[in-house]
């Protein structure tokens, strides 16, 4: 949860992480269920938020995660 400690400690910057999910890439041999496109989808949306956003988020492709 070092992500939600950043949040906190960096008033004004926005923190979040990105699950990519099990995605086919050459380091699993490509055993992963989803593309690499869908892999980038948390990353893009993250990146791509407007500016009143939350921070010390979990986000994966489908949707904010709770931390656990």
């Amino acid at each position: 949860m070092l992500t939600t400690q950043y949040a906190k400690g960096l008033e004004g910057i926005r923190v979040n992480a990105a699950d990519p999910g099990y995605t086919a890439t050459d380091l699993n041999g490509h055993s992963g269920p989803q593309t690499v496109t869908e892999g980038t989808d948390a990353i893009v949306a993250l990146a791509t938020e407007g500016a009143g956003a939350g921070s010390g988020r979990l986000v994966s492709r489908h949707g904010e995660i709770a931390w656990s």
